[in-house]
C-alpha cells in the first residue's frame, strides 16, 4: 500500500472513530425513562391490563415497556402528553407499524393514517359534524332514537325483564358522496372510521354511566331531578313529552348530568390507551429521550385515577369535582382530561358525542328508575380498543312515574 493510500486510511479511520466516540458520547448523556415491565408480563396481565399499567403510572409518571418487536413508552404526565400531541406534534404519528396493525380493520381511515391522507379527511369530517345542519338533524335522531330506546325499556319494565343495557347505535354519507372524492374504498374506509368510532364509544360511555348510576343511586336520582326540572315537566308528562322538551337550552341548564358523565370518562374512557410511533429521537419536557421507532402511549384510564392530577379522591366517582361553587361545568385542560385525545388529532366528533349522550341519558333517566340485575355485581372491562363491560351490564328498569 502506497504513502497515500495508506494516509487515506488512516484518516479515515480516524474519522469513524471520533464519529462513533460522539455518538456514545452523546448517548451517554441522554437519559431513558426507567424500565418496569416487559412483553411477557404484559400478555401475563393482559386481562387486567388497564389496571396493570395504572399500577406503574402512580410510581412513575412516564416509563418504558420492553417488547420484541417496538419498545413501548408509556405516559400519565400531562406535560408530555401536551408535548407529543400539540408541541411536537409532526414527530409523533401512527406510523407505518401502527398502520399496517390497522389497516385490516379501518384500511386508509382516519384513525390509520398520517399526512395528506389524516389532513384531508380531518378537514371533510370536521366540517361536516360542525355544520348547524347536522347538529339539527343529529338532534332529531337522537330523540327518535332516544324515545325508540325508552319505549324497549318500559315494554322490558312492565314484564319484569332484565335489559342488556351495553348494546345499542344521521346522514353524512350522502354528504360524502357529494364531494368529488370518488374513490369507493376511500369512503368507505372513512365512514366505517367514523361509524365505529361514534358508535362503540358512546355506546361505552353511556354503559358506564349507567353502572355506575346504579351503583351511586343518590347521583342517579340527582341527575333525574334536574332532567325533570331543565325541561319543566309534571309528573305525568309521556316519553315523548319528555324528548321534545329537550331544548338547546334545557340541555344548558344539566349541568349535573354533563358533569356525570364527563366524571365517568374520567374513570372509564371509551378508548383507554392511544399510542403514536416516534419518527426521531427526541428529549421530551422532563428531561428523558426517546428513540426512532419507540411506541409512545398516553393512558388514559391511568391518567384518570392518578391522585396527583385529581387528588386523594381520584377513584371515586364524583360528579362535583367538574362543578364551581355556583354548580357550572368547569373544563380541564385537554392533556389532562385525555378521553378525546388533544392537539390536532383531538376527536373531531366530540360536540356530537356528548349531545348523544346528554339526550339519551336525559330520556331514560327522566323516565326510569335503574338498578342492577345482580346488585353485588363488579363490573370489569374487556381488554379491547373500546372499553367495553365484560359479559354486558343487565340492568331492571322501573318507570320513574305513571306515564300516560
Amino acid at each position: 500500500m502506497d504513502f497515500l493510500s495508506t494516509t487515506i486510511a488512516i484518516s479515515t479511520a480516524l474519522v469513524i472513530f471520533a464519529i462513533v466516540r460522539t455518538r456514545l458520547c452523546t448517548e451517554k448523556k441522554k437519559r431513558y425513562h426507567p424500565v418496569v415491565t416487559t412483553c411477557v408480563h404484559t400478555l401475563i396481565n393482559f386481562n387486567r391490563l388497564h389496571d396493570y399499567i395504572a399500577e406503574f403510572g402512580h410510581k412513575n409518571k412516564t416509563f418504558r415497556a420492553l417488547n420484541l418487536i417496538v419498545n413501548y413508552v408509556f405516559t400519565v404526565d400531562p406535560a408530555n402528553v401536551e408535548y407529543i400531541l400539540k408541541t411536537n406534534f409532526a414527530n409523533y404519528g401512527r406510523g407505518l407499524y401502527s398502520y399496517n396493525i390497522l389497516a385490516d380493520v379501518v384500511g386508509d381511515g382516519i384513525f390509520g393514517v398520517d399526512g395528506e391522507k389524516w389532513l384531508h379527511q380531518r378537514k371533510l369530517s370536521s366540517y361536516e359534524l360542525s355544520t348547524k345542519v347536522v347538529k339539527d338533524y343529529s338532534n332529531e335522531v337522537f330523540k327518535t332514537d332516544g324515545v325508540k330506546l325508552a319505549g324497549i325499556v318500559s315494554e322490558a319494565a312492565r314484564c319484569g325483564q332484565a335489559i342488556e343495557i351495553q348494546s345499542r347505535r344521521g346522514d353524512i354519507i350522502s354528504r360524502l358522496l357529494a364531494v368529488r372524492e370518488t374513490d369507493p374504498k376511500y369512503l368507505r374506509d372513512l365512514i366505517f372510521s367514523l361509524f365505529v368510532a361514534g358508535k362503540d364509544s358512546t355506546a361505552s360511555n353511556l354503559s358506564w354511566f349507567v353502572y355506575l348510576l346504579c351503583k351511586h343511586p343518590h347521583i342517579q336520582e340527582k341527575v333525574a331531578r334536574e332532567v325533570r326540572e331543565a325541561t319543566n315537566l309534571k309528573d305525568d308528562s309521556s316519553i315523548d313529552g319528555l324528548a321534545d322538551s329537550l331544548s338547546e337550552e334545557a340541555l344548558n341548564k344539566m349541568q349535573y348530568l354533563f358533569a356525570a358523565l364527563t366524571e365517568t370518562l374520567r374513570l372509564y374512557p371509551s378508548v383507554p390507551l392511544n399510542a403514536k410511533i416516534c419518527s426521531s429521537d427526541d428529549t421530551w419536557q422532563d428531561g428523558f429521550s426517546v428513540k426512532k421507532g419507540d411506541m409512545v402511549g398516553y393512558h388514559a384510564y391511568s391518567m384518570g385515577r392518578m391522585k396527583y392530577l385529581w387528588g386523594d379522591d381520584a377513584e371515586e366517582f364524583r360528579p362535583e369535582r367538574w362543578l364551581n361553587e355556583d354548580g357550572i361545568f368547569q373544563h380541564e385542560s385537554p392533556f389532562k382530561f385525555t378521553a378525546f385525545s388533544a392537539g390536532p388529532r383531538i376527536c373531531v366528533g366530540k360536540d356530537i358525542a356528548h349531545r348523544e349522550t346528554m339526550i339519551f341519558s336525559a330520556v331514560l333517566l327522566g323516565s326510569f328508575i335503574f338498578n342492577l340485575s345482580d346488585e353485588n355485581k363488579v363490573a370489569h372491562y374487556t381488554t379491547k380498543f373500546t372499553l367495553h363491560i365484560d359479559g354486558g351490564l343487565y340492568v331492571h328498569a322501573s318507570p320513574r312515574f305513571a306515564h300516560p
